[in-house]
This record gives C-alpha cells, structure tokens and sequence, in this order.
C-alpha cells in the first residue's frame, strides 16, 4: 500500500534564525520558485523568501545562506498569469533594470506570489485580483507588518537627521504608512473605481508614472461628472502637488489632506470597504502560518519533482 505523501516540514528552527540574521528582514512568504533571468536560457528551481521588499533565492531548502537576492522595491509591474505547456503559472517581474520571470506549481500558488509581491512592493493589498478571503487577510497582516517596518526605517532616518541638523520649523515628519485611498492601480483603473463606487469617496492616491512619483486622480460631480488628475513629485524628503502654483508637503497624508480641505471636503479620500467585510466572513487562514507568522507554499513530494524542470497615468 502506497504511503500518502507528506506536506514538507518547514525549515528547522535554527535555520530560520540564521536566515533572519544574515538578511536582517522579516519574512513574509515562501516556497517554491523557477526563476530564469532575462540574460539566461533555462528556468532553475529555488526555495524562495519575500523578506520586507527582497527576494532572497535558496540552492537548497535547508542551505542557511542565499545564493541570489533581488530588490524588488522598485518594482513597475507584473503581467498577468498564465499557465505554461505544463501547467505550471507563469508570471513576470518587470523592474527598472531587468525583467524576471517566475513559475508556480499552479495557478492559485501563482496568485499568491503575485498578491504578496504586489502587496509589500505597491503598499496596497490588490482589490484587482481574484483572491478568497483567507488570502486577502493574510495579505493584509502582510500590509501591517511592513507598513511598521518602514516606520520604524523612517523615525530611525529621522532620528540620524535630527542629530546632524535640527529640524527646519516646518518639518513635521517624514513619510509614515501609505493613506488608506492608496491603491496600486492604472489611471484608468482608478477612473473605473470612482465611476462604480461613488458612495466609498471621490479622491484615490496611485502610482504615477514611474517608481518614484504619485499621481491623484478626483471624480467631481457639478453640472456633470468630470475626472481630473494631478501629479504629485517625490522631491528629497517632501512631495510636490504640480498645480499652477506647486504646492510642497512632507508626506502623502498631508498631501491628501490638502486636496480635502482646500475644497472643503468636497474631495473625500476613496475607501472601499467590500474587502473588509469578506475578511470578517473569513473563518479561518488557507494554510497554516510558518515560523514567524510567515506564510508557506504547502508542496508535496510529487510537486517538489515536477518543479525540477527545467504624462500622469
């Protein structure tokens, strides 16, 4: 009688310790990867970690020390999934300076890699993909615990400044979490959310045109609807709002809070609760959590095998 395939155990303890010592970030999500550079002819299989905006590639699942890491901080986008001629999910990272691609044991493990590197590299869970409530939660955890590490980058900057220089009587405070109308879409994906969903607000803050800069886009409503956008300029520690006259804040938050009052709350910050609301549903996680809280690809033996194969916008 065959004996049943068995989930592999995770990584020992002292392992994981090592790892979270040599790379110094917390881990976010794991498994299985076939990665192939543009510059390379074949796909070669690693255990892979998300550890804060890094991807950390492994020879072995056991080895304590990475062979490859990756920023991914700067991440433009990632195209769709689509499974290759074996079934595996194949997807591609597309940064400044080179395009990656990846492969998943399946569609539903590609979703997942897709949502965290969307979720930690555009600081917004994806609304856009087709994800169940387990996932969107543990997406969401995902969001906190790097919104607190990045807090915790920018008071220590603050702090190192502080000492250097005093602060100018205007500086409040350096960029903290991502505003809650933040959303990780197209232009014309943000123009489609406040036309759908007038009643979750006017107002959504999003990626602009490259990696460094935002964009605003508003729906207004006076003899007709109307949409407009705005560019927002990352400039040094400040943010600057192009209008006729530009306008130069300290953070996004004040940046929302400027379109908001200075139209006296005519704009309202665009907040879609619909997410939250399945998240309550959500009985409980789809996967259980690994050392750490951290997420893991439950691979059997089989499928350890089948890895082996070779303008504003």
């Amino acid at each position: 009688m065959e004996e049943p395939e068995k989930i592999p155990k995770p990584a020992p303890r002292r392992i994981f310790h090592e790892r979270q010592r040599i790379t110094g970030l917390p881990l976010y999500f794991e498994g299985y990867l076939s990665i192939r550079h543009s510059s390379c002819q074949e796909f070669k299989v690693y255990w892979t970690e998300l550890r804060g905006t890094m991807l950390f590639f492994y020879n072995d699942k056991k080895a304590p020390t990475y062979s490859q890491k990756l920023d991914i901080s700067a991440l433009i986008s990632v195209t769709s999934i689509h499974p290759d001629e074996n079934g595996f999910a194949q997807f591609i990272l597309i940064l400044s300076n080179e395009e990656l691609e990846l492969k998943a044991e399946d569609c539903e493990l590609g979703k997942e890699w897709k949502g965290f590197i969307l979720t930690v590299t555009k600081m917004s869970v994806p609304l856009h993909e087709s994800l169940s409530p387990g996932q969107f939660m543990r997406m969401h955890e995902v969001l906190e615990k790097e919104k607190k590490r990045r807090i915790t980058l920018n008071d220590c900057s603050s702090a190192s400044l502080n000492e250097e220089s005093p602060p100018s009587r205007n500086y409040s405070s350096t960029l903290t979490s991502m505003p809650a109308c933040f959303y990780a879409v197209s232009r014309q994906e943000a123009i489609e959310m406040l036309e759908k969903n007038p009643s979750c607000g006017n107002l959504i803050l999003r990626p602009g045109s490259n990696s460094k800069n935002y964009a605003i886009t508003v729906r207004q409503v006076l003899d007709a609807p109307f949409i407009k956008h705005y560019r927002v300029m990352t400039k040094e520690a400040s943010f600057v709002i192009e209008l006729e006259r530009q306008v130069t804040l300290m953070s996004l938050h004040d940046v929302i809070n400027y379109f908001v009052t200075q139209t006296r709350g005519n704009l309202k910050p665009f907040v879609m609760p619909t997410h939250d609301n399945k998240l309550q549903r959500a009985q409980r996680f789809e996967g259980e959590p690994a050392a750490g809280g951290t997420y893991r690809n439950h691979l059997t033996a089989t499928q350890r095998q089948k890895q082996h194969m070779g303008t504003l916008h």
